[in-house]
């Protein structure tokens, strides 16, 4: 679904990627892990039409992202989930979900609510008001609401309770079984491991290891070496 070859890109001068390869087949979880810096974020946004992409090709159901509009991109089938959830604080919940779905002209809120019930409950609260849990969950409710293919989600576990990082990474299973494959940026490895297929691990912008997720997190070696974790 998702092709990534020789991907290089930065901001201007300063240069962060270096030849990415990365892939995300049909209905699958892949992690991208790796320390603060290494430019976890900076891919998503590679991918997402916020930065130019400076070298190589990403390539989405078989056509090229580079080049396109956010807006082209997400009508591609690819939503992105930033970093610090970017809600507008003084909607409801219910209006936040709305506007995720405006490309597509979808306002039918219920797919999403069955996929996290707290939100049937909030949906006329002022999205401000949640915690960051449940703002967490809104944001990524609202980017489903486009029908995306793809969803890429990035520092899914910031600065949230560990109790609500296992009720939002145990939705992710069920988000790719209904069709929309997920390419999870994570800082809690062990959580984004536990859940994805396949993983990759990003150091000072090159790929420095990739492969089945699960060997990945049982092996002693790379926790210490590449995850930072014993």
């Amino acid at each position: 679904m998702l092709e990534v070859a020789g991907l290089s890109a930065g901001y201007g001068r300063v240069q962060v990627l270096w030849d990415v390869e990365l892939s995300v087949g049909q209905q699958q979880i892949v992690a991208l892990v790796g320390p603060n810096g290494a430019g976890k974020s900076t891919l998503l946004r590679a991918l997402s039409g916020m930065i130019p992409i400076s070298a190589g090709q990403a390539s989405f159901r078989g056509l090229e992202v580079g080049g396109r509009s956010i807006e082209q991109i997400v009508d591609l089938g690819i939503a992105h989930v930033p970093e610090g959830r970017r809600l507008f604080p003084g909607l409801s919940v219910r209006d936040n979900l709305r506007l995720g779905g405006w490309r597509t002209d979808n306002r039918d809120i219920g797919r999403v609510v069955e996929l996290f019930p707290l939100l049937g409950d909030r949906l006329n609260q002022i999205a401000g008001s949640m915690s960051g849990g449940e703002q967490q969950m809104v944001a990524i409710a609202r980017g489903l609401m486009g029908r995306p293919d793809l969803i890429m989600i990035d520092e899914l576990s910031l600065g949230l309770a560990p109790m609500i990082v296992d009720e939002i990474i145990e939705r992710l299973p069920d988000i790719a079984a209904a069709g929309t494959s997920v390419l999870l940026v994570d800082q809690d490895v062990d959580a984004a491991l536990s859940v994805a297929e396949r993983a990759y691990v990003l150091e000072t912008g090159h790929i420095v290891l990739s492969g089945n997720a699960a060997e990945l997190l049982a092996d002693q070696r790379v926790r210490e070496s590449y995850l930072g974790i014993s």
